[in-house]
């Protein structure tokens, strides 16, 4: 047994606790947010990979009874006119649902098995050959046999641990945004898109109550610099940044400073020369992550549980080494297709005219359902009897 601490309770560190737990090792999740965070958009799982390893979690049940079932996308000019529609399996896959619900679930299942401790944050890792030593925020010390950075974009571990110069951080030029709202449009089925050059404005009902919808907001911009603890601050970058747009933008802008959740980031891609050291690892975002749009959460999910099977099937440094074997590839080329922020905001009028018109046309559209449907399918997924069976690998 080892005594293991994930940082980041999003996705990825549930996901690693479930699997590390149900081997029988101490895990405990160290969070910075006070509690789990309900904000973010909806995020899609594609191809048996992905669902295949939700149901050895036990939450693929749960999960369908969540799901949003993908809703299609209607992009619209300033008075509401129809330019373009895509289907809800455009963006949906097989099993849609909303990230906040998705967290709650791999939280609920691996709780059990983990303890976890939010509103707390790593300020310095020493590793050494008997383990980590932690130092965390609130001055609790403790040390670990292994620690696992699936604390995502801005992972804080890759930050103390892994040399800059073996990091590679590009930002993809846009920001993503969401938040919730009423439903005083009584907006139903479709989401409804609005763009200008650069900026997309976006509102779609909440698919479990039809009084509250749930916005998307992106929008062109070099590196900004702000406090991703400032609420407000990020509140005051949107209301800059869309000032003056017509159609619903006003109103959705209006009921911004009541939310009081925000999903805030750059559109970001991360690399790096390796994903471990002696006694610690990156999971999902924090090591290979593409912010929007390029499959980051299933790999995310599908990491975890290759990760913890690894684990369980030998030492450290041979499981990090087959860890990244069986998952550098493939999510490498994931990364590659993280192109949101150009197709959902383009920056110019004729970018947008000439993306309206190439999805218009049903050949065009169907190509891009089967890339991503393919792109999902890049892994080759593993059994793990170890995983299944409760049984502890040696360190």
């Amino acid at each position: 047994m080892m005594k293991v601490l994930v940082s980041g309770a999003s996705v990825a560190g549930p996901s690693a606790a479930l699997w590390l737990g149900r081997a029988g090792h101490d895990v405990t999740v160290v969070e910075i947010a006070p509690a789990l965070r309900q904000g973010g958009y909806a995020v899609d799982f594609r191809g048996e990979v992905f669902t295949s390893v939700l149901d050895r979690m036990g939450v693929l049940a749960e999960l369908r009874s969540r799901q949003t079932g993908g809703t299609a996308m209607r992009f619209v000019d300033e008075s509401g006119r129809k330019l373009m529609r895509l289907p809800a399996e455009f963006a949906g896959g097989e099993l849609e649902v909303l990230r906040a619900d998705l967290s709650r679930v791999l939280y609920e299942h691996s709780r059990d098995r983990a303890t976890y401790r939010f509103g707390d944050t790593i300020v310095s890792l020493g590793e050494h050959a008997d383990g980590v030593d932690v130092r965390f925020e609130s001055g609790i010390e403790e040390t670990y046999d292994l620690v696992i950075g699936a604390d995502g974009m801005h992972s804080v571990v890759r930050r103390l641990a892994f040399a800059p110069e073996l990091v590679l951080e590009r930002h993809l030029g846009y920001y993503v945004a969401g938040w919730e709202v009423p439903n005083t449009r009584g907006i139903s089925g479709d989401s409804l898109l609005y763009n200008v050059p650069g900026k997309l404005a976006s509102v779609g009902a909440d698919q479990r109550d039809s009084s509250v919808a749930q916005t998307l907001f992106v929008f062109k911009s070099p590196v900004l610099e702000y406090n991703r603890r400032d609420l407000d601050q990020q509140k005051a970058i949107l209301r800059y940044q869309f000032a003056g747009l017509g159609w619903y933008v006003p109103e959705l802008l209006d009921a911004l400073p009541a939310a009081t959740e925000l999903y805030f980031d750059s559109i970001s891609r991360v690399r790096v020369d390796r994903w471990s050291t002696d006694r610690i690892v990156l999971l999902g975002d924090a090591g290979y992550g593409a912010t929007f749009g390029a499959l980051g959460t299933g790999t995310a999910v599908v990491g975890a549980y290759v990760l913890a099977g690894e684990l369980a099937q030998g030492d450290l440094r041979t499981a990090f080494d087959r860890y990244e074997e069986r998952l550098r590839k493939a999510v490498s080329t994931t990364q590659d297709g993280s192109r949101a922020g150009s197709f959902m905001a383009p920056a110019t009028r004729f970018g947008l005219a000439a993306r309206n018109k190439i999805l218009d046309i049903p050949f065009f559209m169907n190509q891009m359902i089967k890339m991503a449907a393919n792109m999902s399918e890049l892994i080759e997924l593993p059994t793990y009897p170890a995983l299944e069976q409760g049984k502890v690998g040696q360190e």
